[in-house]
């Protein structure tokens, strides 16, 4: 069973999400649960709270169908000690909503070295916040998004998830999320399905299936390998539908959250209904 659906806006707050999760005909979404360009929220208040599990519970969302996403702001491997409390803080502070939310997932950008530190040294540190964050809540998965490999992010190489994925000490609450643009700038092809098969089977080898907890269906406005994130509908961009497609009949990404966050909101809709049809 495939769970497909969009990024939505949870404007009005958290239970709005699932209303427009609803309408678009999605069997899965992913939202902030709070503003993801400020450091600060105000606490769930226990009335919010009631009104998204009702809502989650009334529209029949399961926690694994839905991939809350923390704050843009945050950066778990900061070379700079203050800075790195700040976003250890902030992200226990996103791990324990969505605790209160009942979800089961969080998904997160793993951090940048700021030119500052080596790679390997901010990858230890990224296991070292998830392993923090990891003991101070429960219930809830660390789950490590790939990136386009802009700048200094880390993440763009399977091997990078894997070092954190190793330096996390329970295995059981960390996975991975693979955005399909961000991996085809961060130089992986799946613009053909013999690209397609091979890419996973290298994610199979250097990660493992076992990991996938949740994946982004983007296009990419960016160029192969560009290591630039730009994102685009279904189709539209340089990958092609491709994968897309063959995705939808790999039984291997069944029983997970597959979200877009293409660029056009306006046929999220029938972006969704294209990608259920492609499952026969």
């Amino acid at each position: 069973m495939k769970f497909i659906g969009a990024h939505v806006s949870a404007a009005g707050g958290v239970d709005q999400a699932v209303v427009r999760a609803h309408e678009l005909e999605a069997t899965a979404f992913a939202l902030f649960t709070k503003n993801q360009r400020q450091w600060r929220a105000a606490p769930l208040t226990s009335e919010v709270i009631v009104a998204f599990r009702s809502a989650c519970e009334k529209y029949h969302y399961q926690p694994g169908q839905i991939l809350p996403h923390d704050s843009y702001l945050i950066n778990l491997g900061h070379p700079v000690h203050e800075a790195l409390e700040k976003s250890r803080d902030a992200f226990i502070d996103e791990m324990s909503r969505c605790q209160q939310l009942g979800l089961s997932l969080l998904n997160f950008h793993p951090g940048s070295h700021l030119h500052q530190i080596d790679e390997d040294t901010c990858l230890q540190r990224i296991a070292g916040s998830i392993n923090i964050a990891l003991d101070k809540t429960a219930g809830v998965t660390a789950v490590i998004e790939n990136t386009a490999g802009q700048g200094s992010n880390l993440g763009f190489r399977f091997e990078h998830l894997a070092a954190i994925i190793e330096g996390v000490e329970d295995k059981s609450r960390v996975g991975v999320c693979i955005d399909t643009c961000h991996a085809f700038a961060g130089g992986y092809d799946l613009r053909t399905e013999e690209e397609c098969v091979k890419t996973f089977a290298e994610f199979d080898r250097v990660v493992g299936f076992r990991y996938l907890r949740g994946m982004h269906l983007n296009d990419a406005k960016s160029a192969f390998a560009s290591r630039v994130d730009r994102h685009d509908s279904l189709g539209a961009g340089n990958i092609g539908k491709t994968v897309f497609s063959w995705l939808m009949k790999d039984s291997r990404f069944d029983g997970i959250p597959l979200i877009l966050e293409t660029i056009n909101p306006d046929i999220w809709k029938d972006e969704i209904a294209w990608l259920k049809s492609e499952q026969h």
